[in-house]
């Protein structure tokens, strides 16, 4: 099994025929995964090679069976692409789009949640499960199959972690980049819990960053929660009090979630916490061999 896309993902992607859509929605089928639509206004009708066009995410539900959508619109339209994704039905949202607007994005996520539907993003890398579907701009050529978990705040050193475990010949049941934003449309914890609750995933990364507490908050669920080893990567341990680093999320104040306050946070818990993305590769080879 793997956990939010698999064999039975049916892609719809909102923006097809814009260049980044074209590209990954190619790139996704390419690699396995079943896109059976796009979404552009206007140019229902049109094809992007063979992948037929509608002008609504409904027409799509309806005629080519879609249950999951990757969203690729500008971010003035970004919210309204959610809302048109679930009120056609679709159960999986996934938002690469940047630059949302924070108090839209906020809108959207009291809007789906009562709902039911899982959404990853905005401003994430996606979700693959190796051998089975990639649905976002995640490289799945470095990854292979396998049962350890990956879910991060990262989209790079999601790659890097995924390629040290594919060298040391570990693959994983499926990888989750959750997004950067101030707010996402799933947490650590909504993730963990899919985590815990699939046969395939044996082991849990989480990759997280300076900013927030969704690390703590994680490790308090870990605690409560999850039965399956977990292990963890905090990037940021040299980025200055007050500053932004990278991420919209990743801001700290004071001695309030830094790097060091998380790894405190995790290793309070019984999590272990890699110093260096190897390391945690490294970790986890050991802890499967075990």
């Amino acid at each position: 099994m793997a956990i939010v896309v698999d064999n039975d993902t049916r892609l719809v992607v909102q923006g097809l025929t814009g260049s980044e859509g074209r590209f990954h929605g190619l790139r996704n089928r390419a690699y396995g995964t079943n896109v059976v639509a796009g979404v552009t206004p206007g140019k229902g009708g049109q094809d992007v090679e063979g992948i037929p066009v509608f002008d609504t995410v409904a027409d799509a539900v309806e005629k080519a069976g879609a249950n999951t959508t990757l969203i690729f619109v500008p971010a003035r339209f970004a919210a309204d692409a959610i809302y048109e994704a679930v009120d056609a039905g679709i159960g999986i949202v996934i938002c690469i789009t940047e630059h949302v607007p924070v108090h839209e994005m906020l809108h959207a996520y009291t809007y789906l949640r009562p709902k039911g539907v899982t959404m990853v993003g905005p401003n994430c890398p996606g979700v693959l499960s190796p051998g089975k579907a990639n649905v976002g701009i995640i490289p799945a050529e470095i990854f292979s199959e396998g049962s350890v978990g990956l879910v991060s705040r990262s989209g790079t050193l999601t790659y890097q972690i995924g390629h040290e475990l594919t060298q040391l010949g570990l693959g994983n049941s499926t990888i989750v980049g959750i997004g950067g934003d101030p707010v996402v449309g799933s947490s650590f914890v909504d993730v963990l819990a899919k985590f815990e609750d699939d046969p395939q995933t044996e082991l849990i990364v989480m990759v997280g960053e300076i900013g927030g507490d969704e690390e703590e908050k994680a490790a308090q669920f870990i605690a409560e929660h999850v039965t399956k080893p977990v292990l963890s990567y905090i990037a940021g341990f040299s980025a200055p009090p007050g500053k932004t680093m990278g991420h919209a999320g990743a801001i700290i104040s004071g001695s309030a979630g830094t790097a060091q306050a998380k790894k405190e946070a995790l290793e309070a818990r019984g999590i272990e916490v890699g110093t260096t993305p190897t390391e945690v590769a490294e970790l986890v080879a050991e802890r499967m061999r075990r």
